[in-house]
């Protein structure tokens, strides 16, 4: 018969097992090794000799979690935790959230050291990392400074594998921070200017992974490997050079390479591609309760691929044992009969972290000229946005449970302001008109639709990424407030990338997304993505990519707005003091609020969370959120458990 959890084990093992080193005893620092539990998991590996004991896999000073202080119970090993995603490449949510990180966030929002046994800060120039002593990676390597010192100066300022040089996101003002490695523990960054994002970076969903297992990695690397050998891994692997083949399997985020250690709870066992992806507990990880059991409770993860309008009635199924992704507001009534037809599991409402639920980005870089110029216009952004009956839309999409509002920070922020989720936000179809009559779009075609300066009919076409119907349904809805004022609205469903590529070329005129991902700021947050710095926030494309490329592609901006907020992003990272920082943030967001630079509909919609009956520790409450958050990741899913320890 096919044993399905010796086969995980057998797929696991086969990656983690080829680089298994001698172990050092764990100092008395931990516990004492009879202290420590022994996982049911591994049993058989420690029992035949291929993998050390427990307490052998465990850092000298381990992260000790006081679950009871935390309002959480001590759990049990064991089970297989089963969820979905809905493309292949979204296995890389296991990084999300499992949350290993050099630093992380708490359920406060504040940081708290992780992977590092701690960190010094001085004058937010020298950041101090220090390394816990004889943490491993997955496969039992080492991990030390040498894996720091390998990604600065074999990785990420080697110009065959980054031909522009070390990334832009640890320049200050143009320049790269001074790197030191003085012990296999510690490891210096210091800049020559302040760099308050440093440590915070660290700590996002998609962190900047400033390490790598370099033990593992050197056989790629042509400093490092026999020529010989490394000729005929790039031949097998199809690729054009040794670089190509280092880049494709060295991403840490992407947990696309089975055979690459982790860091992370969980290790990936599938190879390639699959429908279903299972992740086994990571033996070597850092982390353990103060019973001595050693996290993750929870054994496996499998994680299946599937459509996307069948995540709801999957879960509805009883085929999850923790969903949150896939599902949104209107999925609610579903799941919610579903337990009350008796499936197991239950349904919480969890509040969601991005700025709006739904936002119209018009497009100020789009190529077309005299669309450039009309929706440049301030008044017409202003117009749009006064057109737009959102009570309605919540009424009939949210039962009234959104919040209407421009797009701005969440009441969680001490940014919040309630002036500037209302500014240009009331529905006033008058004021709406009068505003596109400033503009000079007087003339109107037979069918009432206004013209643009050449004549064309004003048909803002909007495009989306197609995968929520929330969305497409919010744009039926004001279709016919804009038309009452003239404008008709003409809606393209896309895929996801292809949407991104055209509105980055400047190919769309609008386009449809979420808010701001972090609609949580506080003080210490960067309020870079307030400012073109990157082409991500789709009104001003052409903008970022100029500044994430030093001019090299894309338009500076040409808006004395848009100026004035890179201005203050600048005042924010030079600023001694939380009052400075604070000032940056308010007039960025005022900024915002004026310009109307997107167009925000509903926020705060609940965002419904799936958990089994039978798994304990996931919060009723909490904030689904991205960044900070990395959705499940600060909630710390290596603490939640099977009351029965079989899933």
């Amino acid at each position: 018969m096919f044993n399905l959890r010796q086969s995980l084990k057998t797929l696991a093992t086969g990656a983690l097992l080829a680089h298994v080193l001698p172990l050092a005893i764990a100092s008395s620092a931990i516990a004492s090794p009879a202290a420590l539990v022994e996982s049911g998991f591994w049993e058989q590996e420690v029992k035949s000799g291929d993998l050390p004991p427990i307490s052998e896999r465990l850092p000298e000073v381990p992260l000790v979690v006081d679950l009871e202080a935390k309002g959480r119970q001590p759990g049990i090993q064991g089970g297989t935790l089963n969820t979905m995603v809905t493309r292949s490449k979204d296995i890389r949510q296991m990084v999300v959230y499992g949350y290993a990180r050099l630093a992380g966030y708490d359920e406060s929002y504040q940081l708290q050291p992780d992977i590092l046994l701690n960190f010094e800060v001085e004058d937010n120039r020298r950041f101090t990392l220090k390394l816990r002593p004889g943490h491993r990676w997955s496969n039992g390597d080492p991990f030390t400074s040498a894996d720091f010192e390998y990604w600065w100066k074999d990785v990420a300022n080697n110009l065959l594998l980054n031909p522009t040089g070390a990334p832009d996101y640890l320049k200050v003002d143009g320049a790269l921070p001074t790197v030191s490695f003085p012990d296999e523990t510690t490891v210096i960054y210091e800049w020559a200017a302040p760099n308050p994002s440093f440590l915070h970076s660290l700590a996002q969903a998609s962190p900047p992974f400033i390490y790598r297992p370099s033990a593992y990695l050197k056989q790629f690397h042509a400093d490092y490997a026999d020529p010989a050998k490394l000729a005929e891994e790039v031949d097998y692997a199809r690729v054009k050079s040794w670089a190509a083949l280092h880049n494709k399997l060295d991403n840490m985020y992407k947990f696309d390479n089975h055979e690459l250690p982790t860091l992370q709870p969980w290790i990936n066992a599938t190879s390639g591609k699959k429908i279903r992806h299972l992740f086994v507990r990571n033996p070597y990880y850092h982390r353990l309760d103060s019973n001595g059991v050693q996290l993750p409770y929870i054994d496996t993860v499998e994680m299946e691929i599937v459509a996307g309008g069948l995540v709801a009635a999957k879960t509805n199924a009883g085929e999850a044992d923790l969903q949150a992704r896939g599902l949104g507001f209107r999925d609610i009534p579903i799941l919610r009969k579903g337990e009350t037809d008796g499936a197991d599991y239950k349904t919480y409402l969890w509040g969601n972290g991005t700025a709006s639920q739904i936002a119209i980005y018009p497009n100020l870089n789009v190529n077309d000229d005299q669309w450039r110029q009309v929706l440049r216009d301030t008044r017409v952004r202003r117009a749009l946005s006064v057109a737009i009956n959102r009570a309605g839309i919540n009424k009939a999409l949210y039962f009234k449970l959104a919040k209407p509002g421009a797009m701005t920070v969440l009441e969680a922020s001490p940014f919040f302001d309630p002036a500037l989720r209302e500014a240009w936000a009331q529905y006033d179809p008058e004021l709406a008109n009068q505003l596109l009559d400033e503009a000079g779009l007087t003339e109107r075609d037979g069918y009432g639709i206004r013209k643009l300066p050449d004549g064309r009919p004003m048909e803002l076409v909007v495009e989306t990424a197609g995968e929520r119907q929330e969305v497409e349904n919010a744009l039926q809805i004001l279709s016919d407030d804009w038309r009452d004022v003239g404008v008709k609205l003409v809606m393209r469903p896309l895929d996801r990338d292809i949407l991104r590529n055209r509105v980055f070329s400047g190919t769309t005129m609008a386009s449809v997304w979420y808010g701001w991902d972090n609609g949580l700021p506080q003080t210490y947050t960067s309020p870079a993505y307030l400012a073109p710095t990157d082409q991500v926030f789709l009104s001003w494309p052409k903008w970022g990519q100029y500044h994430q490329t030093g001019g090299d592609v894309g338009e500076a901006p040409d808006l004395e707005p848009a100026q004035r907020l890179m201005t203050l992003w600048h005042d924010w990272e030079t600023a001694k003091t939380d009052e400075e920082r604070t000032r940056a943030w308010q007039e960025m967001l005022k900024i915002h609020a004026d310009e109307v630079y997107a167009i925000g509909l509903v926020a705060a919609a609940p965002q419904p969370v799936v958990v089994s009956n039978r798994l304990r520790n996931v919060p009723q409450k909490g904030i689904w959120a991205w960044d900070p958050g990395a959705h499940f990741g600060i909630y710390r899913p290596d603490e939640f458990f099977f009351e029965d320890g079989k899933g």
